[in-house]
């Protein structure tokens, strides 16, 4: 009798509710989504730029489209069909004094990083993204937003030497796509330390589409400069190219996807699920870059890259005990906060006389 009553009672306890079940079902579909969209648009330009596939290598040119078509459906959402509500604290002295700086970057960081594709394979460009975290702790410290402490620097050493092996092991090494990369990595780094400084710091929070809505025109026009000077004179002589509006309207809409995929999948999860399943997307590439695009993906690079991955896992597993502890600790102030306003709540003290001197 007492061991059915027990199993009777264990059981509920290890069944997920349904409520639960599609939390977690929700949760990894958003994953899913976001997985397969950042693949796509990373194996999609790398097919457009790279010379032995499609034969298009103008980055500055994909990059442009891509901000030409993110900006345009960007005002359609926010202008005429009000999807989102841009912040009222957006003065145009703001704009031009943070989301500028940011576009630039921005625009930087995207040029940089697509004309690696003409030059690393898929493979290698993933584990030189390795070094992001690295780039952000560094250039966090230097503008006094991280605090410098030796066994997180020690860390990104770690990681740091983890990638100089995996580049050490690259089959086909190219020195100006590795700087194009590092020039990619430190350009993101500094922007997402200055979205910190420039506007979190002061109460703005932009979702993907009022970013791309404030900062994608940006980007198109600090990338006009160069396009003009380096790769148009180049396409004027280009003749026999037709554009292909399938090719790069597909291409441009799976980058558009993409933002919103983040925006999905930070909201309805964790920044901390998106670095996990942002691993999980790079050893797919890794794995579709050598059986696929037939990439040569050696055995030393593979060992780096797993020392860097153990880096990276660590530094996140840091950051996240990080959050708990001041979470833990914030909630702990407010309940001790809470606690005594109940004993100094002076309504609290008359209530209770006005009843002792009713009742006497």
């Amino acid at each position: 009798m007492g061991a059915s009553s027990d199993a009777t009672t264990t059981t509920p306890s290890a069944t997920l509710s349904p409520s639960i079940l599609k939390k977690i079902l929700i949760s990894y579909t958003y994953v899913a989504i976001w997985i397969f969209l950042s693949f796509t648009v990373i194996v999609y330009n790398k097919y457009i730029l790279d010379r032995k596939m499609y034969n298009w290598p103008y980055p500055i040119s994909l990059t442009l489209i891509h901000m030409g078509f993110c900006s345009s459906i960007a005002i359609l959402l926010v202008r005429i069909f009000h999807v989102v509500d841009l912040p009222s604290s957006m003065s145009p002295r703001l704009y031009l004094s943070s989301v500028v700086p940011i576009g630039a970057l921005y625009s930087l960081s995207l040029w940089l990083s697509n004309s690696t594709y003409i030059y690393l394979s898929v493979s290698f460009i993933q584990m030189l993204k390795a070094l992001m975290p690295v780039a952000v702790y560094s250039i966090g410290v230097l503008f006094r937003k991280d605090s410098f402490k030796s066994s997180t620097m020690a860390n990104m050493l770690s990681i740091s030497f983890g990638v100089a092996i995996a580049a050490y092991g690259e089959a086909k090494f190219d020195a100006w796509g590795v700087l194009l990369q590092l020039g990619a990595v430190a350009f993101e780094a500094t922007r997402l330390v200055l979205i910190q400084i420039l506007l979190t710091s002061k109460g703005i929070n932009l979702n993907p589409i009022t970013s791309l809505y404030y900062v994608a025109p940006c980007c198109f026009l600090f990338l006009l400069i160069p396009w003009v000077t380096v790769e148009l004179p180049s396409l004027k002589e280009n003749s026999s190219f037709h554009f292909d509006y399938f090719i790069f309207g597909t291409n441009s809409f799976c980058a558009f996807a993409l933002n919103l995929a983040v925006f999905l999948l930070v909201g309805k999860t964790s920044a901390l699920t998106m670095n996990v399943a942002g691993v999980v997307k790079d050893w797919l590439l890794i794995a579709f870059s050598w059986s696929v695009i037939k990439d040569t993906v050696t055995p030393v690079n593979l060992f780096g890259y797993g020392l860097a991955f153990l880096g990276v896992a660590y530094y996140n597993h840091s950051k996240l005990k990080g959050l708990r502890e001041r979470e833990a600790q914030r909630k702990a102030e407010e309940a001790d906060d809470e606690e005594s306003g109940r004993l100094l709540d002076p309504t609290e003290g008359d209530g209770t006389t006005r009843r002792n001197e009713s009742q006497g």
